[in-house]
């Protein structure tokens, strides 16, 4: 995906700026889909899930910056994260 987005922002030209976004642990409700999941697994993925807020405001910075800038990538992940 990196690969991806780094030939899609060469590619693009000036007028198109673009973000590879790696989110870590997010309570969301997919972990809920993915079938018979632990108990205990499911446990400490929530206590470590960091809100989906978080990556919105992550996004957001990317957004708010200036028309020249963009920015490349972005990891964010909880702190207690692994």
């Amino acid at each position: 995906m990196r690969t991806l987005c780094e030939g899609l922002r060469q590619e693009a030209g000036p007028h198109l700026r673009v973000t590879e976004v790696s989110p870590g642990v997010t309570d969301t409700p997919f972990i809920d889909g993915t079938g018979d999941v632990n108990e205990d697994v499911l446990a400490h993925y929530r206590s470590i899930a960091m809100p989906p807020e978080a990556v919105a405001r992550a996004i957001a910075y990317a957004l708010e910056q200036p028309a020249g800038v963009d920015v490349g990538s972005i990891v964010v992940r909880p702190t207690a994260q692994g």
